[in-house]
Order: C-alpha cells, then sequence, then structure tokens
C-alpha cells in the first residue's frame, strides 16, 4: 500500500488560461510590441486545439513567429510587386496570351480606383498582393483565364502558414470569421492559429523539436521519411536524395523512392501493390506502422551494426521568388531551434 501510493502522486492542475497568457508574455524576445495580443493569440491557439502549454511547446511557436516575421502581422516583402508582375507574365506565356492583353488587363481600374498594374506594382506585403489578385480574378476576364481560382500568395501571416493548409483546417476556428479563411490567415490570431496547428497539430515520435521545425518547412514527416530514404541508401545501390517524397504523385512511373523499395521485394517478403499502399500513408503517422518501414529500418540497423536515425533533417533547397540566398530546409530548422532555445532559456 505505501509503494502504490507513493507512485500515484496527484498531478498539478493544469495552467489557467490567465497563466498561459503571463508564461507567454514572459517568454516572448524583449522587443516585441503588444504583448498582450500575442500572449492572447497563442494562448487561444493552444486552448482550441488541446495543446500542452509548455516552455518548449510555447517556445516552438515563439521561435517560428520570430523566424518567418519578427512578430510582424503581415510582413513586408522586398520587390513583392516585381515578383508578381514576373508571375503573371510566366502564366501568360504558358497559356500564349500576348503581352499587350496582359498590359490592357491590368490597365482596368480596379476597386479601389487605382488600375490593377498600379496596385500590384505597389504591393509591399503579401496581403495586399492577395487582395489585388483576388479582385483580378473575380472582376477581370483575362484574370480568370490566367489564375482561375488560384490566388497565386499560397503563404500568408506571421508564420507564413500555407493558406491551403488552413482552409482544410478550418472547422474548429475560434473566432467569428470576418471574410474568407484566407483573409483570416493574415491576421495574427488566424495566422497563429493555423500555423501553430501546423506546427504542433499532428503526432510524432521525433527526439528533439528540430525536426517539427524541419517538418514546418518541407511537409509532414518529412523528417521521419528523409530518415527512411537514409536507411535505404544502406540497402540499395541507388542513392536517393533525402527530400521526405516517398511517392511520386506527379508522374504515372513509380519514383525513386518506391523504386529502390521495390528492388528490396523479396527481402521484405512484400508485393509491390503491398509496398505501393504501404508508401501512400508517408503522410501519416501510422507508416510507422506498416511492414516495409519496420522491415527496412530493421535491415538498415543489422547493416549498419546499430540503430540508424529515425528523423533526418530533409537535404531541400528552398526555393521561391522571394528568396534571394542559398537556403535549405536544414538552415531553417536550425535557426529556428537557436531561437527556441534562447526563448526556453527566459523562462
Amino acid at each position: 500500500m505505501a509503494l502504490a501510493a507513493c507512485t500515484h502522486q496527484p498531478q498539478p492542475p493544469a495552467p489557467t488560461p490567465e497563466q498561459v497568457r503571463g508564461t507567454v508574455q514572459r517568454l516572448l524576445p524583449p522587443s516585441v510590441g503588444n504583448r498582450q495580443g500575442w500572449a492572447t493569440d497563442i494562448q487561444t491557439a493552444f486552448d482550441t486545439q488541446g495543446l500542452e502549454p509548455t516552455a518548449q511547446n510555447l517556445c516552438s511557436v515563439i521561435a517560428v513567429i520570430e523566424q518567418e516575421s519578427n512578430f510582424q502581422v503581415d510582413p513586408q516583402v522586398p520587390g513583392l510587386g516585381r515578383i508578381a508582375r514576373e508571375e503573371i507574365d510566366r502564366r501568360a506565356g504558358r497559356l500564349h496570351v500576348p503581352g499587350f492583353l496582359v498590359d490592357a488587363a491590368l490597365a482596368i481600374k480596379s476597386p479601389t480606383g487605382d488600375t490593377y498594374a498600379k496596385r500590384i506594382a505597389g504591393a509591399r506585403t503579401e496581403r495586399e498582393l492577395s487582395e489585388a489578385f483576388e479582385d483580378f480574378i473575380g472582376m477581370v476576364p483575362l484574370g480568370q483565364q490566367l489564375f482561375g481560382t488560384l490566388n497565386p500568395v499560397h503563404t500568408a501571416g506571421p508564420m507564413q502558414v500555407a493558406v491551403a493548409f488552413a482552409e482544410q483546417h478550418a472547422r474548429d476556428y475560434p473566432y467569428p470569421r470576418q471574410g474568407s479563411i484566407r483573409q483570416e490567415v493574415f491576421s495574427r490570431r488566424g495566422g497563429v492559429y493555423f500555423g501553430t496547428a501546423h506546427l504542433l497539430g499532428y503526432p510524432v515520435n521525433y527526439p528533439e523539436p528540430l525536426y517539427r521545425f524541419a517538418d514546418f518547412n518541407a511537409g509532414h514527416y518529412a523528417s521521419r521519411n528523409a530518415a527512411f530514404q537514409a536507411a535505404l541508401n544502406r540497402l540499395v545501390k541507388a542513392r536517393l536524395t533525402l527530400d521526405g517524397d516517398l511517392i511520386d504523385y506527379g508522374s504515372s512511373t513509380p519514383g525513386q523512392t518506391e523504386l529502390a523499395v521495390r528492388s528490396l521485394g523479396s527481402r521484405l517478403n512484400m508485393s509491390d501493390s503491398a509496398i505501393r499502399r504501404a508508401l501512400e500513408s508517408g503522410s501519416e503517422q501510422g507508416f510507422e506502422d506498416t511492414g516495409v518501414y519496420r522491415r527496412v529500418f530493421d535491415l538498415a540497423d543489422q547493416v549498419a551494426g546499430r540503430p540508424v536515425p529515425r528523423a533526418v533533417l530533409p537535404g531541400i533547397t528552398l526555393e521561391s521568388p522571394k528568396i534571394t540566398r542559398h537556403l535549405t530546409t536544414a538552415w531553417f530548422a536550425k535557426r529556428v531551434d537557436e531561437r527556441r532555445a534562447r526563448c526556453v532559456a527566459r523562462e
């Protein structure tokens, strides 16, 4: 009875919302303005999504916000108007739309009174650019031809979360919408809510937050999948790129990772179709429960004579018109992790 009493200690009560907001304000970098507003939005995101407000988790969100926007709700992007016009011309070229027609369409006055050309050229933030494109797509016939319903501004807000992700995870959004989900992502509350969901709202078995930061940049489970590809490299002659992509969805033929696994079919005792089904779960935690995952790592452990890593930083070069330097997912993850460590030290 004494032993049982020792092993069932009462758990401390969960922190109140006020306590969580106070903790966030202490953890924020000293230079952040409107600390109460940021703390409220972060606390609401954690509470709504049922996330544990530990210092590590809170600092992970804070670190991503600091890296992506330095706590600017709608950060400015140098040369954004030029980038946007180049995208318009590129799409027009693919569709064989003459340049004079593009110029004529952009010369039309928008609802603000300015021409679309002027609004796009003068855009300083992604929100301004997105609003200009939404008007252009909705009101100018050529806008539909060039972009359909696809606004070319894909990421938004203080955490630079993908608009498509937000639209797919809007069911439990705790705030009354003031427009579309796209517009909400550009707000502080919406950007924090959906960015937190993308960063922490899925289960992982990673040994440290570093790999979540890589996933935030490269896609959920990219670090785990890159480790799977690294394990395959120990077993096959081909040298796979550690990009975390297990299936080549853009092609009717199997990709390099799938072909590498198929070459082990006899050792795995699995058919090509069974291998395909397993790899298709690569965007889920359940991939770790498949025979393909377990057997490949078992074989790799045997070859290495020790357990090989189950998480590896993906080897992806970041490509975007907004990026002017050679940057990688690993660089992003390490920079965010450094910020997380500094945040935890402020606890």
